[in-house]
């Protein structure tokens, strides 16, 4: 699956042979979660840690989350996006 950015153990990654509306999968540690680009619904769990710095990331990055949807529904690499530091 196309990983498009880790920070602080958290994987984030896109792959678009999931269904819309678009979203983003997360892991940290043994919890999984999508998370949705446009109003941030989050399915599954995951600690309330992990889950402030991946919507801090989602805040700063979000139109390239955005289009990195784009690119993996046009069947390209998703690309990669910068991590949180």
């Amino acid at each position: 699956m196309p990983q498009i950015s880790k920070f602080f153990g958290i994987i984030i990654y896109i792959r678009f042979l999931d269904h819309n509306p678009p979203h983003f999968h997360a892991e940290y540690q043994d919890d999984k979660v999508t998370i949705e680009i446009e109003n941030g619904k989050v399915r599954g769990v995951m600690s309330e840690r992990a889950l402030r710095l991946i919507f801090e990331w989602l805040e700063i990055h979000r139109d390239e989350v955005k289009d990195a949807w784009d690119r993996a529904a046009a069947g390209e690499e998703p690309g990669f996006i910068e991590p949180l530091k």
